[in-house]
């Protein structure tokens, strides 16, 4: 299976969550166990040199390719949850979403001093979100190595708002 491929295991959705959004389902590219392992064996020989101590999984879609990244790089995972979903005492973010705001938590504990973090999930937009969990977790004095994508909507600018950090992204529409 080529990388090209991985195009064909997601669907789209025209007008979900709203009108006028074509939402981009990956549950058809997680299903299938070959599109599956190859979007994960990309991302690993991706950062197989980077010496990734911790994957970070923003919830819910990046703890799915997180843990298994985090399994394949041979480093621990670590769950950024909505507020109020973490059982232990937490930092948070607060961001702006276009409705609202959301908050972000990550466990106070979460990283040895200096740890060489790689933060995934499963698809950059505007960047809002990821931008908000690399601000939260840079604040625990942490190195970023990447910050992996299966998808990236170039469309919407999202590695505009993460210009310091490096961005990978598996497949852009």
């Amino acid at each position: 299976m080529q990388v090209s491929d991985l195009k064909k295991h997601i669907r789209d959705i025209p007008n979900f969550p709203q009108e006028g959004i074509i939402f981009k389902d990956i549950s058809t590219l997680i299903k299938n166990k070959d599109a599956f392992k190859k979007s994960i064996d990309i991302l690993a020989r991706k950062y197989k040199k980077d010496r990734v101590e911790y994957v970070v999984g923003v919830e819910a879609r990046g703890f799915i390719f997180g843990a298994a990244l985090a399994y394949k790089l041979g480093a621990g995972f670590i769950p950024v949850r909505k507020k109020g979903k973490l059982p232990y005492k937490t930092k948070s973010v607060t961001y702006q979403l276009e409705y609202g705001t959301d908050t972000l938590e990550i466990h106070e504990d979460a990283f040895k001093a200096n740890a060489r973090v790689l933060v995934v999930d499963d698809l950059l937009a505007t960047g809002g979100t990821v931008k908000a969990v690399t601000d939260l977790i840079l604040a625990q004095k942490v190195k970023i190595v990447g910050v992996a994508f299966l998808v990236e909507l170039k469309f919407l600018k999202g590695k505009e708002r993460l210009k310091d950090l490096p961005i990978y992204s598996i497949l852009q529409y």
